[in-house]
């Protein structure tokens, strides 16, 4: 059973930066063979997929985000993380982290084996 938790510190609003981390537990981060996710929803719209780092380190993003995404893996922790900079309450969304074993840029839920709980992050103008 894998389980994935998202955790802050969140948004910080004087520079506009979101941080978040996914939490990896009864999975390696190096060696289980997944594509971890970071992946949102927005009210009242489908999920939008942001970014994945895989197993064997390799990162790709949506091009959507353009620069203002960076994702990494802290290998000692079994972790990974999301920065998004720029933030504005268009983003406002919640956030997940997902492990799916296909190398795709799915908005399937059904394309992931795990899933965090996902986590809100809401953007004042």
């Amino acid at each position: 059973q894998v389980q994935l938790k998202e955790s802050g510190p969140g948004l910080d609003y004087t520079s506009q930066t979101l941080d978040l981390t996914c939490s990896i537990s009864g999975a390696s981060i190096t060696s289980s063979k997944y594509y971890w996710t970071w992946i949102r929803q927005a009210p009242g719209k489908g999920l939008e997929w942001i970014a994945y780092i895989a197993w064997s380190g390799g990162i790709f993003y949506s091009p959507f985000f353009g620069s203002r995404t960076t994702v990494s893996r802290e290998s000692s922790k079994n972790q990974f993380t999301l920065q998004m900079r720029s933030m504005t309450p268009e983003d406002t969304a919640v956030y997940y982290c997902a492990a799916g074993s296909k190398q795709a840029m799915s908005v399937n839920k059904d394309d992931y084996e795990w899933w965090g709980q996902g986590t809100q992050v809401t953007v004042s103008s």
